[in-house]
Parts: C-alpha cells; sequence; structure tokens
C-alpha cells in the first residue's frame, strides 16, 4: 500500500514531533500523504488530562478545541515548511493503542514517538509504542527523540558515516523477515542508500566451517531484491551474538533497522518477538517493525 497515507500518532510530545519529521522526510521520497492522529483518551468519565490542557470535566468543549487546534496547528506548520506534500490533522476518541491499531488498517506507515505524555523518564519506549507494534496491521516505525532519523540528523551516528549510513536488516530466513528483507531493500532503492543484511548465527561443533551455508541461504534469499534493484549496494554480515545484540549494535551507524516482527524464535501465540521488543527498546536508530497484512 505505497499510496496510502503515512499515520503519525501526535500527541504533542517531543517524541511525537521528533516521528513527524521522520515522516515527512518518508513523504518527501514517497509522496504518500501524511495524516496526524491525536488520540484523545478520557481517563475516566469524569476527568481528563492532556498535554497542555488543564483537567476538564466530561465532556469539557474547552480541552477538546485545545486539542483540536494543536493538531491543526502542528499539519499547518508541517504542510508550509513543504511544499507539495498533503499533510493533515484528526482527532481520535478512546485508548490510543486501540485507535492508532483500528486506523492502521487503512494505513500504508504507522509512525510513533517512542514515548508520549503518558510515558514515564526510566522507560526506553512507552506501552502505546510497543502494544500498537505488535498489533498493527500495517508497518510501523518507532523513532525516538535523539535517534539518527534523516539528512538533517547530527547525531553521533551520522557524524561517523555521513548521509549513506545504511538500512540495516535482520534475516533468519523466517517468513517475517523475508518480509522486513523487502520493506528493507524497497527502501534503501528509493533513497539510493545501501543496505546492510544481518544473520545472527550460532557456530556448531565444526565451527566456522558452516559460514558458508548460513551465507548461501541469506543470498539466496537476497536474490530477488537484488534482480528488481540492480543497483542496489549490498552487504551481508554474519555474525555470531544474540540477533537483539547484533541489530542494537547495527543500529548506532544505520539510518533505519528493519525487523520482522517474529523471527524462528517466535511462538505462534506471540505477535511481537522478544527480539523485536529488545531492538525497539534499545536502538540507536528508527525501529521499523514488519508483517504482512
Amino acid at each position: 500500500m505505497r499510496d496510502a497515507e503515512i499515520l503519525v500518532g501526535y500527541d504533542g510530545s517531543t517524541d511525537a514531533s521528533v516521528a513527524l519529521n521522520w515522516a515527512v522526510e518518508e513523504a518527501r521520497h514517497s509522496g504518500q500523504p501524511v495524516r496526524l492522529a491525536y488520540v484523545f483518551e478520557w481517563l475516566t468519565v469524569a476527568s481528563w488530562v492532556g498535554p497542555g490542557v488543564a483537567p476538564g470535566v466530561w465532556p469539557d468543549d474547552t480541552a477538546r478545541r485545545q486539542v483540536d487546534d494543536l493538531v491543526r496547528k502542528a499539519a499547518a506548520d508541517a504542510a508550509a515548511a513543504n511544499p507539495g506534500l498533503h499533510i493533515t490533522g484528526e482527532v481520535y476518541d478512546g485508548p490510543p493503542a486501540l485507535v492508532l491499531q483500528e486506523r492502521s488498517t487503512e494505513a500504508g506507515l504507522l509512525v510513533l514517538g517512542s514515548r508520549g505524555h503518558g510515558g514515564f523518564g526510566g522507560l526506553l519506549a512507552g506501552s502505546t509504542a510497543v502494544s500498537v507494534a505488535a498489533h498493527a496491521h500495517c508497518p510501523v516505525v518507532v523513532v525516538r527523540d535523539g535517534a539518527g532519523s534523516g539528512a538533517n540528523d547530527t547525531s553521533e551516528g551520522a557524524d561517523r558515516v555521513g548521509p549513506s549510513r545504511p538500512v540495516a536488516v535482520g534475516v533468519d530466513g523466517s517468513e517475517p523477515s523475508l518480509v522486513a528483507l523487502g520493506f528493507a531493500a524497497e527502501r534503501a532503492a528509493q533513497r539510493q542508500l545501501p543496505v546492510r543484511v544481518l544473520h545472527a548465527w550460532t557456530p556448531g561443533p565444526g565451527g566456522a566451517a558452516g559460514v558458508p551455508d548460513e551465507r548461501a541461504a541469506v543470498e539466496q534469499a537476497l536474490e530477488p531484491w537484488r534482480r528488481t534493484f540492480p543497483g542496489l549496494a549490498v552487504t551481508v554480515d554474519l555474525v555470531s551474538t544474540s540477533p537483539a545484540a547484533m541489530l542494537i549494535e547495527a543500529s548506532r551507524d544505520a539510518r533505519l533497522v528493519v525487523v520482522g516482527s517474529r523471527g524462528r524464535g517466535g511462538l505462534a501465540g506471540m505477535l511481537l518477538g522478544s527480539v523485536s521488543q529488545q531492538v525497539i527498546q534499545h536502538a540507536n536508530s528508527p525501529v521499523a517493525v514488519v508483517r504482512e497484512r
């Protein structure tokens, strides 16, 4: 759904603004429309507390108008700074994670800050971001304030490797990881960025003797994408460490880290695997969690 809108979870927080900037950068390349979604949740039937708004009593028209103004101004400012892009904002009612999950059925991409106004300082990624990444019907990108996110990035990783930072993707042969590989290849080709394919493996009794077989399996998965994007620069790294540690380390130099929703170790009942959760929590770059619709 490359023509579908990019949906941005927006609540006026710093992380939400960073997510909006990332989504706008994505839209510059893809031409997709961008929609800001503010989810207006009343914590009880009697009162509500929100960003920049005093506690209110239901129904509180003043609070609603303030939220509407906040979203409308953010969308208008982003549109004014990016002529040619279609950027709108809308306010929804309900629990944030559930509403964003429902809206994701028609979105091409859902972009979130790692924590919003409800986040605690000690949490690296808020419950809404993790829950939405687990249940959304489209790819989800989680962006953290301070994580490298675009051409104007001044993070430590950007200083080290410059504008051609790769799109890094974890591949373990599972179906979700192959879908993630396609997502990574398409975005890298669109931006003329290299792709770094990472495969974690555990040496067997023969030690490094198994490396050629492991590499051959990864190359086979890459073959259709090399044909589709013949100019795509690709490197393949086999690392004998845990998948999560491998991807978190790779995120230091990556423009984006892409993971499948679950890998080979995932249980059928788990919507989001432990590796994906760890990468969301600890990565230094934006993280895309990809699954088949």
